[in-house]
């Protein structure tokens, strides 16, 4: 996957930090930026392709993501 998209993306109008958030309440703050960026989808799409570990990507924390990755794994499992 290419990065042009990240020149389409909200979080440039913001400094990096607010997209790395040291409590619950600064998720949330970059969580209401990400929820109207016109490539949030892709967003998320990179940081979990590339096992982004901090920050909120696509409207997702580090924790969503990783929970995103185990169901995705647990679907691609081949059944016994």
């Amino acid at each position: 996957m290419g990065t042009e998209w990240m020149a389409d993306g909200r979080c440039r109008e913001y400094p990096a930090g607010t997209f790395f958030p040291r409590d619950g309440i600064g998720v949330i703050r970059a969580q209401k930026i990400c929820a109207m960026c016109p490539v949030a989808e892709q967003c998320l799409e990179y940081a979990l392709e590339n096992h982004v570990d901090h920050g909120v990507w696509g409207g997702k924390s580090e924790r969503e993501r990783r929970r995103l990755l185990r169901l995705r794994r647990r679907r691609q499992a081949p059944r016994a």
